[in-house]
Parts: structure tokens; C-alpha cells; sequence
């Protein structure tokens, strides 16, 4: 039997090497005949997307959204590049890999937006000298906001796309030619996007997939709603992709001998970061044991229950008083301080000194082999994860102004990774308390949304996202501990790890 499973083992390894390399090949191949040019437009990092015979075209410049990079967005420039059009990705200042820090309130009109506005005015500036004088917006999120207003100052932007639109100040003629693209998981957008098609089709309630209004003379409005996606994974739907195609060649009045060229990316980005999961299965095999018993709280059902919800309750409550502002980086001050709460709160309900550490012993535990096992988790999570992440999906590379930052989010980091999975390992302890402990995090983080939703909202964009690393590092972290022996390999590794993603995407603010 051990045999048979070695064979397994194997097979399932060259599985997730061959679904990565095909990845990686498919995300590559969408690239095929198409020149990307980096370049910095002042202190802003640009990539330009265009055809190898560079045919004079529109230019579409394209934004991202909160917390986002240029990244993010290459589906649709890789879609209108592919299509005939130039495109134009950039990073807002305070993200991706731009130096600058985002100035100005976040709450105010004349703050940050007029910050934005200005990058994008920079950006578009100079996109003008591109193509054939034609020029067209896109945003998504935060930046569906910022084309709306940026095309409603300058009357030559020829079309508008809005990707998971909220914008206030949409009239029924400005801004000239507006498509809004939503998942149909976004609910609340959804609605928002019929009310701005409606204010142009007034007495006519509007409905999705029709065209209003007349593209050619600037008044074109349409909905369009894509199914099976929600804020993420609209922006790598085929669906997507088509529809934003079409309206920019009815807009420009452009007639296609050929269909539409469509590369999807979306599955192949969900294949690799698949691949990289099972091979990390198979990889975690290859860890050192750490200590020669498995070590942990042991906590059955009956005795978890109390670690798990006094701190999930008590974080927010206490947050609401003790002051979060310490870091220039929007949310994530008050994120490091929830993990920093949540996990001391944790360590006190163990009781660090008594009985759940206690009966646990780790004074076989060898800090050689401990040191080892987490360097070499952390070098294949970087290797495996964050580089073809920060290459295909969206920024995973710090700038050096945000290394403060990083090394602040690991203190808070440290203090939940190693509580919770102490908290959660161990013989005895109830089956899926992980799973459990991760679901009431969260679960916290959204009692803390609710008590300050006017500073806190932007949590609610990244918390789908904090459940896929918890999956994802849920699998890690199980594996880890089942070949080392000690919680604490998995904890130190995914403070780490969690504290580079938050700190490497959240935006720079000015003091």
C-alpha cells in the first residue's frame, strides 16, 4: 500500500507540473503577436499593448481599481490589442509598483479623486500621441468613478467603459457613449448600472444587453450583465472581453471582416495557482520533521469553542476605541491591528503558560530543522505563487516604501498565524477547527465593517479574497503540519506570506 501511494504521489506531481507549464503556455500564447512596451509617464508606470504592424488605431487607456495594478487589467488590454486597438495600462499613485503615494482624503471629492483624475489626465495625455486621435476610457471599481468623470471633463473621449460601476455623477447625456460591465454576482451594481442606462431611456425602464441611444452620435448606453462573475473575475470572462469589443467598434463605427480574437485568461490563471496547489502537496513531503511527536493545543470541539468566539467578538469592540491610524497604507493599519488583537486575544484564551501549551510539549522540537522548514515553505510559496501572481494576475513586488509597511503587518500577522494554528493542531482537535477558526476571522472582520463602515468598506472588497489565501494556504498549512510535526512552520511561514500580499497591494497614502 505505502508503495501504491508513492505512485499516486508521483503521478499527482507531474499532474501539477504539466497543468502549470500548459498555464503558463496558454497565458503566454495570448501575448502572441502583440509588442508591450514599458515605459514611466513622470513617476507613473505604463505598459503600451499594440499589434507587431502598429496600424494607426484608437487608444483605449485602461485603470484599474482599489487596492489593483496594471496587472489586473491585461485581459482587456491584451483583448483590445488583439482587436486592432492600442492600449494603455498604468498604476494609480499609492499602487502597484508607482512610487508615488495617493494624496488627499479618500472620503472627500476634491482628495484622492482629484488625484486620480490627474494620473489619468497624465496618462491620457500622452496617450493621444499613441494612436490615431481617437481616444476611449475603461475602469473598473474605484477608477469606473474616475473614467466617468475624466470623460465628462474631456468631450473628445469617444466611449466610456465601466466595470463594476459606482459612480454618482452620471447625467442622462454625460458621459457620452457608456457601457456598464457587471458580474452577475454583484447585486447592488447591477442596479446601479440599470439606473445609469435609465437616466438616458427615461420614460423606457432599461434592461441589460439592449443598446439605447446611438453610438455614432455620442449617446449610446448599454448594461450588460456577465454571468458567473463577481468584482474579480469579470475582468477575465470572455463574455466580458466580447462585449467591451463590441461597444468600442460601435462607438468608432469599426465593421469586422473577421470575428472578434478572444483569448481567455481567467481559467488559465485558476489552472496554475491549481497546479501550484498540488504540487505544493507533493512537495511538502520533502520537509524536514520538526519535532518527533505532532505538537499542538489539542483542543476538542467542547474546549474550542471559547478561544474561537471571545476574540472574534471582542477585536472588533475593542478597535472601535483603541486608535488604528499608524501605517500610510489605506485599511491596512486596521487590518495589522486586527490580527495583532485577535491573536493575543487568542493566546491569552489558551492560557500560554498552562495547560494548552503545556500538555504539548515542544522541548524535542529542533530549531535547526524548524528554520529550515519554513524557509524552504516560504521560498515555494514566493516561487510557486507571488511570481506567477505579480506576472499574470496582479502586483506582488514591493517597492522599496513599502518595506516599513511589510515589516509592521508581520507583527500584526505573527500574532494570529501562530495563536491559530496552535489553537487549531494538535491530537485531539476537533476536525476542520482550521477551517472553523478561519470562517469566524472572517466573520469578525465583517461585525468590524459594520461598526465603522464609513473607513472600513474597502474591507469588503478584499475579504472574498482573504478566504481564497485562506484556502489556499489552509491546504498548505494542513500538509505542513502533517509532515513537520509543529504549528509553528505553517504559522511563521504565512504570517510572512500574508504580510507581503497585504502590504505589497493596499494603496500608499500621503501623511
Amino acid at each position: 500500500m505505502p508503495f501504491m501511494r508513492r505512485i499516486f504521489s508521483l503521478i499527482l506531481g507531474v499532474i501539477a507540473v504539466l497543468a502549470m507549464a500548459v498555464s503558463i503556455v496558454q497565458l503566454n500564447r495570448a501575448a502572441d503577436g502583440i509588442v508591450t512596451d514599458d515605459i514611466a509617464i513622470g513617476t507613473i508606470p505604463a505598459r503600451v499593448f499594440h499589434r507587431q504592424e502598429a496600424a494607426a488605431a484608437p487608444v483605449i487607456v485602461i485603470a484599474h481599481g482599489f487596492a489593483g495594478s496594471q496587472q489586473l487589467m491585461q485581459s482587456f488590454a491584451l483583448a483590445f490589442a488583439r482587436n486592432g486597438y492600442i492600449t494603455l495600462t498604468f498604476d494609480f499613485a499609492g499602487h502597484g509598483r508607482n512610487p508615488s503615494p495617493l494624496t488627499g482624503s479618500i472620503t472627500e471629492e476634491a482628495g484622492a479623486t482629484e488625484t486620480l483624475l490627474s494620473d489619468l489626465e497624465k496618462v491620457s495625455t500622452f496617450a493621444r500621441t499613441l494612436g490615431d486621435g481617437r481616444l476611449a476610457v475603461l475602469g473598473h471599481s474605484m477608477a469606473s468613478d474616475i473614467v466617468v468623470r475624466f470623460a465628462q471633463r474631456n468631450p473628445d473621449v469617444s466611449a466610456t467603459l465601466a466595470v463594476s460601476m459606482f459612480s454618482p455623477v452620471v447625467t442622462a447625456s454625460s458621459p457620452r457613449n457608456l457601457m456598464v460591465i457587471v458580474g452577475d454576482w454583484e447585486g447592488m451594481l447591477k442596479q446601479e448600472a440599470l439606473r445609469a442606462v435609465s437616466l438616458a431611456t427615461v420614460p423606457i425602464e432599461a434592461q441589460a444587453g439592449i443598446t439605447y441611444g446611438d453610438p455614432l452620435k455620442g449617446s449610446g448606453r448599454e448594461a450588460v450583465f456577465i454571468p458567473h462573475t463577481e468584482h474579480v473575475s469579470v475582468l477575465f470572462a470572455r463574455e466580458s472581453m466580447r462585449a467591451a469589443v463590441a461597444w468600442l467598434d460601435k462607438c468608432f463605427d469599426i465593421h469586422r471582416a473577421t470575428p472578434i480574437e478572444l483569448d481567455v485568461r481567467g481559467p488559465w490563471i485558476a489552472l496554475l495557482i491549481t497546479g501550484a496547489v498540488l504540487l505544493g502537496w507533493r512537495a511538502a513531503r520533502y520537509l524536514p520533521e520538526v519535532t518527533p511527536e505532532p505538537i499542538g493545543a489539542g483542543l476538542s470541539w467542547r474546549r474550542l469553542w471559547w478561544p474561537l468566539l471571545v476574540p472574534a467578538l471582542l477585536t472588533p469592540l475593542l478597535l472601535r476605541v483603541i486608535p488604528t491610524h499608524f501605517l500610510p497604507v489605506l485599511v491596512a493599519d486596521y487590518l495589522a491591528m486586527h490580527f495583532a488583537v485577535y491573536g493575543l486575544m487568542t493566546l491569552a484564551m489558551l492560557g500560554i503558560t498552562t495547560r494548552a501549551f503545556s500538555k504539548r510539549s515542544s522541548k524535542h522540537r529542533s530549531l535547526r530543522r524548524l528554520l529550515a522548514a519554513v524557509a524552504l515553505v516560504v521560498a515555494y510559496e514566493a516561487l510557486a505563487l507571488f511570481w506567477p501572481l505579480d506576472h499574470y494576475f496582479t502586483n506582488f513586488v514591493p517597492a522599496l516604501n513599502r518595506i516599513p509597511i511589510l515589516l509592521a503587518m508581520v507583527i500584526g500577522t505573527l500574532c494570529y498565524f501562530l495563536s491559530d494554528e496552535w489553537l487549531t493542531r494538535g491530537p485531539g482537535a476537533g476536525r476542520a477547527a482550521y477551517a472553523a477558526s478561519k470562517l469566524v476571522f472572517l466573520i469578525s472582520l465583517g461585525l468590524a465593517t459594520a461598526l465603522d463602515f464609513e473607513r472600513l468598506f474597502f474591507l469588503v472588497i478584499i475579504i472574498p479574497v482573504i478566504l481564497l489565501f485562506f484556502l489556499i494556504f489552509g491546504l498548505f498549512s494542513s500538509w505542513i503540519y502533517k509532515r513537520t510535526g509543529d504549528p509553528l512552520v505553517a504559522g511563521l511561514a504565512h504570517a510572512l506570506a500574508f504580510a507581503w500580499a497585504i502590504g505589497v497591494t493596499f494603496p500608499i497614502l500621503a501623511d
